[in-house]
């Protein structure tokens, strides 16, 4: 895990997180999310989902996977005590990454925009909400006119 003293402004080339794939020596496990470069080994025993979760894209970008699941903002705000570095601007637009501008605080499923657009179990409720307020809408119409 990064130290408070750590550089998390660091430049990583992606070479050096491919070699940080749990096969290396050191066994370490390195992951890339939004262009920054996180060292996740410590963290693999205490993943909620299981390690083998973050195993699967160790020493590689793992944005769309960790977006994918839709993390928790204590989940985002933990990533903070991982990061040991960026990706070398060189190799921000490499095949394979994603560099988004997302922080913390601009997070997808952040925003209205992202919730009612989103594919997970929002797109059920909130139509059927609105099909429930459009129904009783109606039946107060038909009662209040008949």
């Amino acid at each position: 895990m990064a130290s408070a003293g750590d550089d998390k402004n660091r430049v990583i080339s992606l070479s050096e997180v491919e070699k940080n794939n749990l096969s290396d020596p050191n066994g370490n496990c390195w992951i890339v999310l939004r262009g920054k470069v996180y060292d996740v080994t410590t963290f693999l025993t205490e993943h909620p989902g299981g390690e083998e979760v973050i195993k699967e894209h160790a020493g590689k970008d793992a944005t769309d996977a960790f977006d994918d699941v839709g993390h928790s903002k204590d989940a985002l705000q933990m990533t903070d005590d991982y990061q040991i570095g960026v990706l070398a601007e060189t190799d921000k637009n490499k095949p394979g990454t994603k560099t988004g501008k997302n922080t913390v605080g601009d997070v997808p499923g952040d925003s209205w925009k992202d919730i009612v657009f989103s594919p997970t179990w929002t797109n059920f409720l909130i139509p059927a909400a609105i099909g429930i307020a459009v129904y009783f809408i109606y039946k107060g119409a038909t009662r209040l006119f008949a």
